[in-house]
């Protein structure tokens, strides 16, 4: 193992066990050493997803501040 993915190993280590999960499968995936199952998504999800991509068609975005005040709330 190369010193690099040690160290992205160890920080992931660290991180909340749903986060994990998410490395762990996007890794698997890369690698192709396993078929990860699609997530499903809830009827609330594909509704929200639809919206998203028609005002995307629109060319509905985001502004810079809105995105910042999204990171803000969330910690990040």
């Amino acid at each position: 193992m190369t010193k690099l993915l040690e160290q992205a190993i160890e920080a992931a280590r660290r991180l909340p066990p749903d986060e994990q999960d998410d490395i762990a499968r996007a890794i698997i995936q890369l690698t192709g050493a396993g078929a990860v199952a699609p997530v499903a998504l809830t009827s609330e999800e594909r509704v929200a997803i639809e919206k998203s991509k028609a005002a995307a068609a629109r060319g509905e975005f985001a502004t810079d501040e809105e995105v910042r005040a999204v990171w803000a709330k969330h910690g990040r």
